[in-house]
């Protein structure tokens, strides 16, 4: 695929890059296997994005690195999993939480280190991986931010469902409604200009959602292993069935609008448009991104004050 956006070499004042002050880690389970997986966030060069990095794996050729980007993008059935295309077996899933945090809390150069197949799924947001950040502490790099303006507007469609990317010259703005039968959630919608004192105070809390038949299902077929009450909302027509209850009564589009930040977070770079969906989902949200950058005419990449279009090539990480 031609034309993908590439920030190495491109420049944006408005924005310096940024990583990690320290390198910093967590242990936890993950949400389908149940299996306990250790995580650490490591500092990067400017220019080097989000990868993710397999250390499970035999890496006697060299390191197993996964560039987080939607065109790795593998699987958006339950989560958004990411691949390396050469070792296919090299896998990533349920990134969307942790890429969420990374993209809200404005950090674009980061590894992640992986003793499994999952991400933790920790308390079911992105809370904790923000917790993490923040502890990790932020320093600036000596390369600017570009970003990914859209030109025209772009649609994806399933059914009643649809995610839409338009041209805003107002930075990166999102309005999602959803509806679900159960009355508990029933019709919810919400508009945030995103920013990342936005993303912290309006979505970084809100948890990841299910039913309470879709767990046993799941389960069934030994799926969502580690799942529980502590990590997840569940819901049972008209309740819901953990103790605490919400953390805010529209949690359920706030989540969903979480989940769209760290999948829309895979374009590469961050996005100047507006984001308008109903009943969205990873594969949707997938789709968009393909749809956006099928052709050059739907977006440019924006540095300093001009825009220009980029080729990407590949990135060498540095272990």
């Amino acid at each position: 695929m031609d034309g993908l956006p590439h920030i190495l070499s491109l420049q944006a004042a408005s924005q310096t890059q940024r990583t990690l002050a320290s390198a910093i880690s967590c242990v936890g389970v993950g949400l389908h296997s149940g299996r306990k997986i250790r995580l650490e966030m490591k500092p990067l060069p400017a220019g080097s994005g989000i990868v993710f990095r397999r250390v499970d794996l035999d890496a006697s050729v060299g390191p197993i690195d996964i560039p987080a980007r939607f065109d790795h993008v593998t699987d958006t059935r339950l989560c958004t999993v990411i691949s390396n295309k050469t070792r296919p077996e090299c896998r990533v899933s349920t990134v969307e939480h942790i890429m969420a945090a990374l993209a809200g809390c404005g950090v674009h150069n980061v590894l992640v280190e992986i003793d499994g197949a999952e991400v933790p799924i920790l308390d079911g947001s992105s809370a904790s991986f923000v917790f993490l950040i923040d502890c990790a502490g932020l320093v600036e790099q000596d390369a600017a931010v570009a970003h990914i303006e859209v030109l025209r507007t772009v649609r994806v469609e399933q059914g009643e469902a649809f995610a839409e990317l338009r041209p805003s010259s107002m930075g990166f703005d999102m309005a999602l409604s959803i509806d679900f039968a159960a009355p508990a959630i029933g019709r919810q919608a919400l508009t945030l200009r995103l920013s990342p004192e936005s993303f912290r105070t309006e979505l970084a809390r809100c948890r990841t959602f299910t039913m309470v038949q879709e767990v046993e299902a799941l389960r069934a077929v030994g799926l969502a292993l580690g799942g529980s009450l502590d990590n997840a909302i569940v819901v049972d027509g008209a309740k819901i069935m953990n103790p605490t209850g919400l953390r805010c009564p529209d949690e359920f589009v706030r989540h969903k609008m979480l989940d769209a930040v760290g999948d829309l977070s895979l374009a590469g770079a961050p996005l100047f448009g507006r984001f308008v969906a109903h009943r969205t989902g990873h594969a949707l949200n997938n789709r968009l991104l393909l749809a956006l950058f099928a052709d050059d005419a739907n977006w440019r990449l924006v540095h300093e004050d001009t825009a220009s279009h980029a080729v990407w090539q590949p990135i060498s990480v540095a272990a």
